[in-house]
């Protein structure tokens, strides 16, 4: 089986921190075409779909059909941590959008977007916050949720519009802590505990219209997105981060049988295997895959990390249906949402189902086959 290598150089300039400035991107690998976007000329063949029956409507966050009182209700954003001590993990599996990102010391971070959670009774472990996940939540009008942060997330945290639940001020009831394991691992939020907060803090449980109310394009489900119709779409039933994220090493592996990409993960000190859901003991799988470069700086001399989250234009790749393309990625606002294009300049349309967005740091590799 042939292995794709994709190296993307870092830029030369320094620039500041997440929520600011904008910078051309450097990669592209473009499909042959005769300048007419594929996605235009299927779009045309793609029949429609109900968005609404019986109670139910079409999520915002995956397009699934749920229950019709959740479309306009606010999801929350959970900061989880990914390493051998904060294993296993509880709830994870209910994220309909999971975000993985480099922090300091070569560990990455998880952030889950959870647009159902009220019934949850076991959320986390949850840690401190960074602040580029912060504008990664706003895209979602998220409640975020959170135990702490270094001083860099002082500003941003501290903002009128920034909804969110620190565990380090929290009232009692809202977090709780579990004995299985050692501290600071074994901090967990339940449903309750966040409507116990939301009531406490007077937050809008619904869409405060700051977000863009449509974030993600969808394509119907009766006909989905294979990729097929670009010529330059590679093979992509193998998709490899352990190059960029050397202490978490996860990977993906796609399941023809359901079109699912099922992780895994290989953490430092611990097994190579399943990333598993304590909660319920099902394995993490997603539809679609975004693999995001995004340019970074080292704080100092405790290696914090910024990412540049507003940005005009860089490069990625997404993968569904066992294939990838390139594409190139446009943020312009904290609350606006990141938009994925093809190569042709047209918004990408993902297939119903949860979204894994793997940011990568620009001059790091990863593999695909």
């Amino acid at each position: 089986m042939k292995r794709w290598k994709v190296l993307i150089l870092a830029a030369v300039s320094v620039f500041v921190l997440s929520g600011c400035g904008k910078k051309e991107g450097t990669d592209k690998k473009t499909p042959e075409s005769d300048g007419i976007s594929p996605i235009e000329q299927a779009s045309e063949d793609m029949g429609s779909e109900q968005t609404e029956v019986d109670g139910m409507a079409r999520s915002r966050l995956t397009n699934e059909l749920v229950d019709s009182a959740l479309v306009d209700k606010r999801p929350i954003a959970v900061m989880i941590p990914n390493e051998i001590s904060a294993v296993p993990h509880y709830g994870i599996s209910y994220a309909d959008i999971l975000y993985e990102c480099n922090v300091e010391g070569d560990m990455t971070r998880l952030m889950g977007i959870f647009g159902d959670w009220e019934n949850l009774e076991k959320i986390g472990n949850v840690r401190s916050a960074r602040d580029y996940y912060i504008y990664w939540s706003f895209e979602w009008d998220s409640i975020l949720c959170h135990y702490g942060g270094p001083f860099y997330i002082d500003e941003v945290i501290s903002r009128s519009t920034t909804d969110n639940i620190n565990g380090t001020v929290a009232a009692e009831g809202i977090y709780f802590r579990s004995t299985d394991r050692n501290a600071p691992h074994n901090a967990y939020i339940s449903g309750e505990g966040i409507n116990q907060a939301i009531d406490q803090y007077d937050y809008s449980r619904e869409y405060r219209g700051l977000a863009d109310d449509n974030h993600f394009q969808f394509a119907s489900e009766s006909e989905p997105n294979t990729l097929k119709q670009y010529e330059g779409s590679v093979s992509g039933i193998f998709i490899d981060m352990s190059e960029c994220y050397p202490m978490t090493k996860s990977y993906f592996q796609y399941n023809e049988s359901d079109g699912q990409y099922y992780r895994f993960q290989s953490l430092a000190g611990g097994s190579d295997g399943p990333h598993v859901d304590a909660l319920n003991d099902e394995q993490l799988k997603f539809k679609n895959v975004i693999v995001q470069y995004t340019y970074y700086e080292t704080r100092d001399d405790q290696g914090y990390l910024a990412y540049k989250c507003i940005d005009n234009t860089r490069g990625g790749w997404f993968f569904t249906e066992g294939r990838g393309i390139h594409i190139n990625w446009v943020k312009e606002s904290d609350y606006g949402a990141t938009r994925y294009y093809d190569d042709f300049g047209t918004e990408i349309t993902l297939n119903t189902g949860k979204t894994m967005i793997l940011i990568m740091e620009d001059g790091d590799t990863f593999h695909f086959e």
